[in-house]
């Protein structure tokens, strides 16, 4: 499994964030699963045939189906070969880190492919009508990123807000981004402003992996701290902040501002749970639920996924 920027970088010294969530808390354990649970990055959708599919970092962005969240089996890639475009970023043709959505009568997938350890990135689009592995057109780049920059094109994360398409992204070289799509053609609007929504002051600025919900009166923002791919020894965790606004400010709990290293830690290593991060937020059934990946310390480090259901409580997620 291609290792993200965060490997290029765990040995760095990466200082604590401010407490901004309460002490001695006390996670979850994820849903009990069977059947292939090896997967990073997840994005989890139930489709129109009512399967859920999450696609996931690794190869041609494998596929994994289930009947009922509990039992997942190996459905492949998304793609059978790869975009030949994808080349310009790495020679294996490596992605990253997908989005799966449904807007307009198909499914958007969202994705990244990098040059390892720069900011050379592109975030790709590609559409189907059934979202099942095997059936995606490609339709190239929808956002790039170039060593100029002081953004990285990886991690995407769209949501529909006040009748606008966003797309949250970033990795390192100063955090979470977002831009404005344009619904039709799903990419960003061209000239359209790159906006800042987290960050933290310790350099390398280790926030990727965003995923925006709205709830009531907020738009949640959730990222992964530290770093991920080191097994046993990954420092991954997820935090969040709220604000009225799709495009920000991120506040935590005590007002803090995610721009200025802010966050309520949400979840992080416990037991054999260890790392967990790269996540995404779905619906179904009325539910919310988070999907992430965790290194497990009972079978050597091995990534699986995690879900759990999301519950609101005076105005904040937390977990069951």
């Amino acid at each position: 499994m291609k290792l993200r920027l965060a490997a290029l970088l765990a040995a760095a010294a990466l200082a604590l964030l401010p407490t901004t969530a309460s002490a001695d808390v006390t996670y979850p354990d994820p849903l009990p699963l069977t059947g292939q649970q090896i997967i990073h990055d997840p994005t989890v959708h139930q489709l129109k045939n009512g399967q859920y599919v999450a696609y996931s970092t690794g190869g041609i962005i494998g596929a994994r189906l289930s009947p009922n969240l509990r039992d997942w089996t190996d459905a492949g890639n998304a793609f059978t070969t790869p975009p030949s475009w994808w080349y310009d970023y790495n020679s294996t043709a490596d992605p990253w880190a997908p989005d799966l959505s449904y807007r307009d009568g198909r499914y958007w997938l969202y994705y990244a492919v990098s040059s390892w350890g720069t900011n050379h990135s592109a975030i790709g689009v590609a559409t189907s009508a059934s979202g099942l592995p095997g059936t995606w057109t490609d339709h190239g780049k929808a956002f790039s990123s170039e060593k100029t920059d002081t953004w990285n094109a990886i991690d995407p994360a769209v949501i529909r807000a006040d009748g606008k398409l966003w797309m949250a992204f970033g990795s390192y070289w100063t955090g979470i981004r977002m831009v404005q799509l344009d619904p039709k053609t799903g990419k960003a609007i061209p000239g359209a402003e790159v906006r800042h929504l987290a960050t933290r002051p310790d350099a390398p600025y280790a926030v990727e992996g965003a995923s925006i919900v709205h709830h009531g009166a907020y738009y949640y923002l959730f990222a992964s701290y530290d770093a991920c791919c080191q097994g046993v020894n990954s420092t991954y965790k997820i935090r969040v902040g709220r604000s009225t606004s799709v495009t920000g400010p991120y506040t935590d709990s005590t007002g803090k501002q995610m721009l200025d290293g802010g966050g309520d830690l949400f979840l992080a290593s416990h037991g054999r749970y260890i790392g967990p991060g790269g996540e995404s937020v779905f619906r179904t059934h009325g539910k919310d639920w988070l999907a992430y990946h965790y290194y497990d310390a009972n079978d050597n480090g091995t990534p699986k996924l995690g879900l759990n259901e999301l519950h609101w409580k005076a105005g904040w997620p937390e977990l069951t």
